[in-house]
C-alpha cells in the first residue's frame, strides 16, 4: 500500500467519538509490577466493568489458561462477560495504548483501517518487546482490516487528538533520540499528517517526573472537546513538577487552533506525590480513559481526587465520570489510558 491513509480520507478520531470496542492486553508481566501484580487485578477488572457498560472490551491473552484466569478475576467484580471477547495474541506487557493498533476511520466510505507503528518499549528500555510490536497486525488480520506500516516508532500515549485535524504531543518524547534518531521535527510531523490525518501538530515540552516514557502527553494535557483541553498543574511551588507544568500551561496559552482560535484551557490539579520503594511514580489525573458510557479516572487516595472528578464531570456532562483507585496500578508506571486503546466506530 503506497498510498497514505490520510490521502485516502482516513483520520484518527477523538477519543470521545463512538467506539465499537476497547482493546486491552491482559497484564501478566511480574517485572512491570514487582511484588504487586496480583494486587492490580481487582481495580483493572473494575475498569473493564465500567467500559463494558457502553461497549465491547476485547482482550489479548496468551492462551486459554490466561483467558480462564481473566474471566475468574472479572467475575469477582461482577463484570458482564457477554461484553468481553478474548483474542489469542501473546503479548510482552499490558500497555495497549502504546503497542496496540491505531484505528483510523473514513466517514465517507464507512471504512476502517489500522496503522501499525513500530514499537520499541519506550526507546528500548524494557526488552523483549517483539510480541507487542506485532499486535496491531495480528488484530488487523483477525478483523480483516487493511494495515499500514509507517516504519517508524510511535506510541499511542505520545499523541492526543481533537478529531478535527489537531494533534498534541511533546518534544521530550517524539524528538527523543531513542525513538527515531534519523528524523527531525518536520519529518515527524509529516508522518503524523500522512498516517493520522493531522493538519496541525501542537508541541509541548516535558512530561511529569517519574514518567519512564520520556514525556507522554496523556499524563499532562488532553483534549476534552475540539477546542478545549484539560491540563494538569501543580499547586505546590516546591514540587519538582511545578515549573514543568507551569511552562506547559504558558505554552498552551500561546497556541492557536487551525481556525485561529485560542485553546480553552481547564486546569486539573495533580494528586499528592505517590512514592513507592523510594521511587516517585507518574501519578496524574490526566491519564483518564473516555469510553462510550463512562470516563474512567485514576485516583490516588488523596484530597484532590474529588476535585479532579468534579472538574472532569463538568467536561463530560453526557458521560458518567468514575474514579477508580490506581495507587497499585501506577506502580507499573502507567494507568487506565496507558492500558487501553479504542476501536472507533464508522
Amino acid at each position: 500500500m503506497n498510498n497514505f491513509p490520510a490521502s485516502q480520507g482516513f483520520f484518527f478520531p477523538a477519543e470521545w467519538h463512538p467506539h465499537t470496542a476497547t482493546w486491552l492486553s491482559w497484564p501478566h508481566k511480574e517485572e512491570s509490577w514487582p511484588g504487586k501484580l496480583v494486587t492490580i487485578y481487582p481495580k483493572y477488572c473494575e475498569f473493564i466493568k465500567a467500559i463494558t457498560e457502553g461497549e465491547l472490551v476485547r482482550i489479548s491473552v496468551k492462551n486459554e489458561q490466561m483467558a480462564a484466569f481473566a474471566k475468574q478475576q472479572l467475575q469477582l467484580v461482577d463484570a458482564d462477560l457477554s461484553k468481553i471477547e478474548f483474542y489469542p495474541f501473546e503479548t510482552n506487557d499490558a500497555w495497549c495504548r502504546d503497542h496496540g493498533p491505531a484505528f483510523l476511520i473514513n466517514n465517507e466510505t464507512r471504512q476502517k483501517v489500522i496503522v501499525d507503528w513500530g514499537y520499541n518499549a519506550w526507546g528500548g528500555k524494557y526488552p523483549p518487546f517483539d510480541l507487542d510490536d506485532v499486535i496491531p497486525t495480528k488484530i488487523g488480520k483477525a478483523l480483516n482490516l487493511p494495515v499500514y506500516h509507517p516504519g517508524i516508532v510511535m506510541e499511542g500515549g505520545s499523541v492526543d487528538f481533537n478529531g478535527n485535524g489537531t494533534i498534541l504531543t511533546t518534544t521530550a518524547c517524539l524528538l527523543n533520540k531513542n525513538r527515531n534518531p534519523h528524523l527531525n521535527q518536520q519529518q515527524i510531523e509529516e508522518y503524523l499528517h500522512n498516517y493520522y490525518g493531522a493538519q496541525q501538530v501542537l508541541w509541548l515540552g516535558d512530561g511529569i517526573v517519574g514518567d519512564d516514557t520520556d514525556g507522554h502527553i496523556d499524563d499532562i494535557t488532553r483534549f476534552v472537546s475540539e477546542d478545549t483541553v484539560v491540563t494538569v498543574v501543580e499547586e505546590n511551588r516546591n514540587d519538582e513538577n511545578y515549573h514543568i507544568l507551569q511552562e506547559n500551561l504558558n505554552e498552551l496559552k500561546a497556541m492557536r487552533l487551525l481556525n485561529g482560535k485560542q485553546l480553552d484551557i481547564i486546569e486539573l490539579p495533580m494528586p499528592d506525590a505517590v512514592i513507592y520503594d523510594g521511587q516517585r511514580l507518574p501519578a496524574s489525573y490526566a491519564n483518564f480513559y473516555i469510553g462510550n458510557a463512562a470516563v474512567v479516572v485514576p485516583t490516588y487516595r488523596c484530597n484532590n481526587d474529588e476535585k479532579a472528578l468534579e472538574i472532569l464531570q463538568g467536561c463530560f456532562p453526557e458521560r458518567k465520570v468514575i474514579g477508580i483507585d490506581s495507587t497499585d496500578i501506577i506502580w507499573g508506571l502507567g494507568s487506565f489510558h496507558c492500558l487501553s486503546q479504542q476501536e472507533s466506530e464508522v
